[in-house]
């Protein structure tokens, strides 16, 4: 198990999550689903910035050069960069207060699958829904805490999971639309004892980069669900990474502070956002299509 590299921001997040590169702009975005943060950061380093929000939200991707899409707690909304204005595009479980969103990823199609859950983690409340160009279909049921979700470059298949069970599935997805088109089928289990999948991207070459929570490690599975590298990280929670860089090659990592003790004496880097240190054929995501 080799090291990690070092910090990307030493900002301590709740409960960091999300993470977005936004190419054009040079910058990642990330959430402190907690706290009620965004945090924008260039690719270069420099200082971070913290955009308060009125809503707990949980992952961000881009529209355009000017425009972010939020994935919150009871909808998706359009945020104006330039002036931080939101606006719900679409109310999503918004009569559940008890639930909010989670991890979420856009397909190369520019579908969205956003998970949501319980507050509370309360069994069986989770969910992974579908969006494009205004649509929602619900996809999954019955999940506690859906994660890594993530898709192949071709848009042929996604992954995703529940972090409560340790599963992460497979399943064939449509390359215009997102949908999956077969049932899905289990990729990777990982024993309680080792920690619980949480969020993931794929790369260029087809593996699958998770983020072990509780585990204190990224993960890479190639196509087949072999565990082929684990890189050590400085935080046990890790939550979810993201590709960085002009040419999409860094790894980054969010983690949380939630659940621990206050001094956090035993996990000090606790809440940071990592890059790890790997070379990777990484990609960016696709614009999400609103419209």
């Amino acid at each position: 198990m080799s090291g990690w590299a070092g910090i990307f921001c030493d900002r301590a997040c709740i409960l960091g999550e999300g993470p977005a590169a936004h190419p054009g702009l040079g910058r990642l975005y990330w959430l402190d689903i907690l706290g009620k943060h965004l945090c924008e950061r260039p690719f270069s380093g420099g200082s971070t910035t913290l955009h308060d929000l009125p809503v707990m939200a949980s992952m961000v991707a881009r529209v355009d050069d000017a425009t972010l899409l939020l994935g919150a707690e009871d909808g998706l909304y359009l945020r104006d960069i330039a002036s931080g204005r939101m606006r719900l595009l679409t109310a999503l479980e918004a009569d559940r207060p008890e639930t909010r969103s989670n991890d979420g990823r856009v397909h190369p199609s520019g579908a969205l699958w956003l998970g949501t859950m319980g507050k509370h983690a309360e069994h069986g409340l989770g969910a992974i829904h579908w969006f494009f160009r205004g649509e929602v279909r619900t996809l999954f049921t019955g999940l506690t805490i859906p994660n890594a979700i993530a898709f192949t470059a071709d848009g042929g298949s996604a992954v995703f999971a529940d972090s409560d069970v340790g599963t992460i599935w497979r399943v064939a997805t449509d390359p215009a639309t997102g949908l999956p088109t077969g049932d899905r089928q289990v990729f990777v289990t990982i024993p309680a004892s080792e920690g619980a999948p949480d969020g993931a991207v794929i790369d260029a070459d087809g593996l699958v980069w998770n983020a072990r929570w509780g585990g204190a490690s990224l993960d890479a599975y190639a196509p087949d669900g072999t565990r082929v590298r684990s890189i050590a990280m400085p935080a046990r929670q890790v939550t979810c990474p993201a590709f960085i860089g002009p040419d999409a090659d860094t790894l980054v990592v969010t983690s949380a502070t939630e659940g621990l003790d206050p001094d956090r004496s035993d996990d000090r880097f606790a809440g940071r956002t990592f890059t790890v240190p790997v070379k990777v054929k990484g990609r960016f995501e696709p614009a999400v299509r609103v419209e």
